[in-house]
């Protein structure tokens, strides 16, 4: 039976649009090239005992009446998927020398301590946060599905939110005058964005900072939970999730996409899919090369005209007979920086692939929820995050793998080092388990071309009037992917039930 929806991808956006699907009384089919569904969601088991999420690290927008709490309720599973918050005393700890902020959810309090940190810049922190606040809500009124009435009635806001179009979080940064070391403590989240102040854009950063500051949050029984409870949903209700199946042609005819032909990974047998509609979670560049990008209109392909975002270097590790909690960590993520300029930090590590003062997050998911245990009971599990180039690392694996592996012993090494000196000491001595993975691990596990962790670059430029959304100009087929939506788990949930909206005109998110 031929589905009314067929799939390409697993990734999140995708899994919550055919869930809603499904729970509405289609039948879906969705095909996903890895061994497990989830794209950056899924989770992985090492030495048969550790798990680890591949990318999620803590997520917003998951609070009663929010965009990931109301697909839940929708699908019947918001009893079942449930979230820890984080300390809404400060659910970011921003470290770098001289300097400590932990950031708090309301935005009196964080002017407040900054104000206390920089007391002769009081009045332009003041400027700056009230700024993010207007821009904020601003960009809550201009988010799809716009209502004109609202854009009238919020006007002021509305104003100030356009005027920064183009900017990036440097300009803003630049224009209320804040201090250096003010800019790198609001600005220390940046590897949930792997780009400097200088070539974010400042759309993305107020989106990200104001969500979180609204509810940072942690899947009581982590991220597997909530991916099976998604795949779960589409098969309860006839459809199915076929893995390991890697879609390498489109079928189109007279402008409309009729189904895909993909390699069963297994067998490597090429099979024929068929579907109603097709929904594209694959990039959607890589897709359009895949089929043609002249079969798009110009005004599509001119969107798909898109750079990539960078890549990131990950460390994911166990710690035995130590408890993280007496050492500073605890329901936060922890941010630190060696350099008080944030865009030399980038620089060093991106570009000159130097990380001898690294720039990086520390995260500690064993801490954040009580109910699902990642690891044995007598260990925690502590994950280091930072920038890499994939320019840089996929060359080095093709063409001297032992240069590739020192080259991340490397990187662990300086960031164990100094988490060793301003944090925990003698950490390796604890450490029972440890594996890393580069830019060319991200494209092996989630199949992103360059290795890229976000889809497009977070930059000005793609996140503009003329970013890609689901129209395709083909006949029956969507986009439905970080580049078409936003990253993150909670974008990913927006655009995926975003499209289930439009296509059923079953309304959610109101």
């Amino acid at each position: 039976m031929k589905p009314d929806y067929l799939i390409v991808g697993s990734g999140l956006s995708a899994l919550v649009f055919g869930a809603l699907m499904a729970n509405s009384g289609k039948i879906v089919q969705v095909l996903e090239a890895h061994e497990h569904p989830g794209g950056f969601g899924h989770t992985f088991t090492m030495a048969k005992k550790y798990k680890f999420n591949a990318q999620f690290h803590y997520v917003w927008d998951c609070g009663e009446g929010q965009t990931v709490n109301r697909v839940l309720k929708k699908l019947g599973l918001d009893r079942e998927v449930t979230f820890e918050r984080y300390d809404p005393d400060g659910f970011d700890h921003m470290r770098m020398p001289g300097y400590a902020l932990d950031i708090p959810s309301e935005p009196e309090e964080l002017i407040r301590r900054l104000s206390l940190l920089f007391p002769e810049s009081s009045d332009r922190i003041r400027g700056f946060i009230n700024e993010v606040e207007t821009t904020g809500e601003g960009m809550k009124k201009l988010a799809p599905p716009v209502k004109p009435i609202e854009l009238i009635k919020h006007a002021s806001e509305v104003f100030c939110t356009a005027q920064y179009l183009n900017s990036t979080l440097q300009d803003v940064f630049d224009k209320f005058q804040l201090p250096q070391a003010t800019q790198t403590l609001l600005a220390l989240q940046w590897p949930d964005f792997l780009l400097p102040p200088n070539q974010l854009s400042f759309y993305a950063w107020v989106a990200l900072f104001r969500g979180y500051q609204a509810g940072a949050f942690y899947p009581t029984q982590q991220f597997e939970k909530v991916i099976d409870s998604l795949v779960r949903t589409i098969e309860s209700r006839g459809g199915q999730v076929l893995l390991n199946h890697e879609v390498i042609n489109f079928r189109v005819t007279n402008k409309t996409v009729t189904g895909v032909e993909a390699i069963d990974l297994e067998t490597y047998q090429t099979h024929e899919f068929t579907g109603e509609t097709v929904i594209c979670n694959l990039d959607p560049k890589k897709a359009a090369k895949i089929m043609g990008e002249e079969k798009f209109s110009k005004a599509i392909r001119k969107k798909l005209n898109y750079e990539y975002s960078a890549s990131n270097y990950m460390a994911y590790c166990a710690v035995k007979d130590i408890d993280l909690r007496d050492y500073g960590f605890g329901k936060w993520n922890v941010f630190h920086s060696g350099h008080d300029n944030l865009n030399e930090a980038f620089a060093q590590m991106y570009d000159r692939h130097d990380y001898s003062n690294p720039s990086f997050a520390i995260t500690t998911p064993t801490l954040l929820t009580e109910e699902s245990r990642d690891c044995p009971e007598d260990c925690q599990i502590i994950e280091f995050l930072t920038v890499a180039n994939y320019n840089y690392f996929k060359p080095l694996l093709e063409g001297d793998r032992k240069a590739y592996n020192q080259k991340k012993q490397e990187i662990f090494d300086a960031i164990v080092d100094v988490v060793e000196k301003h944090y925990v000491p003698n950490l390796r001595k604890h450490m029972v388990f440890h594996i890393t993975g580069s830019p060319t691990t991200n494209e092996r596990f989630c199949w992103c071309p360059d290795g890229n962790s976000y889809g497009s670059s977070l930059t000005p430029r793609n996140m503009g009037l003329g970013r890609l959304n689901h129209e395709t100009s083909l006949n029956h087929f969507y986009f439905c992917n970080a580049s078409s939506g936003y990253p993150g788990f909670a974008p990913t949930f927006w655009t995926g039930a975003l499209l289930y909206q439009r296509l059923s005109g079953d309304v959610i998110l109101g």
